[in-house]
């Protein structure tokens, strides 16, 4: 039941703004809304894929871990939707003025390197990827989604300009959830240190 409930809630906005296209009822620019509205999904399931551990180290749910995947692909299907808005949309293939924009205007830059950093990850998803890159391999590869996660943040913040409302709110969030991972890694390794230190004088 998870999964499915996961699907309608990845996909559904995507009827919804193409409805609201076809009625018209997109505003005065319905393509940069487009953009907008796909960005802001695209960081909402990039965060929600960060929130998946904090979550399972607090409760113990393991289960969870089966939806990372799934919430990151959702956050590179929705990335993905908002670049084929820009350059299919907004600029309609004119690949010398997307390159120009790309190198003049420095949060499209942050937003393409977001985007760049993601495409290993999607392509690293399946189950037969992590055995082939061995675990550890896989976890630092999948590390550059902290990278990902604060571009895009900068990307939506430089974006909006006026009302910073979102862009703070979720860059709150991706900070929390980023510094959560500090605490816990420094915490877990000082555990080490001092079970070692125990543990130490017995084995002497």
């Amino acid at each position: 039941m998870l999964r499915p409930a996961l699907w309608a809630v990845v996909l559904f906005p995507l009827p919804w703004m193409v409805g609201r296209l076809l009625l018209d009822q997109l505003g005065a620019d319905p393509i940069d809304k487009l953009e907008r509205e796909s960005g802001a999904w695209a960081l909402r399931f990039l965060i929600a894929s960060l929130a998946v551990t904090p979550l399972m180290r607090l409760t113990g749910w393991g289960w969870l871990v089966a939806q990372r995947r799934f919430l990151g692909l959702a956050a590179f299907f929705w990335t993905a939707a908002h670049l084929s808005v820009y350059t299919v949309l907004d600029w309609f293939f004119d690949w010398g003025e997307i390159i120009k924009d790309i190198t003049e205007h420095l949060y499209i830059t942050l937003g393409m390197g977001a985007f760049t950093l993601m495409i290993p990850l999607a392509l690293t998803s399946t189950k037969a990827s992590i055995r082939r890159l061995g675990g550890s391999r896989w976890n630092k590869l999948h590390a550059l989604v902290y990278v990902s996660v604060i571009l895009a943040c900068f990307h939506f913040a430089w974006a909006v300009k006026k009302d910073l409302t979102q862009p703070i709110l979720y860059g709150a969030l991706a900070g929390g959830l980023l510094l959560f991972r500090v605490f816990w890694r420094t915490r877990t390794r000082e555990g080490r240190r001092t079970s070692a230190l125990v543990q130490s004088p017995k084995e002497g």
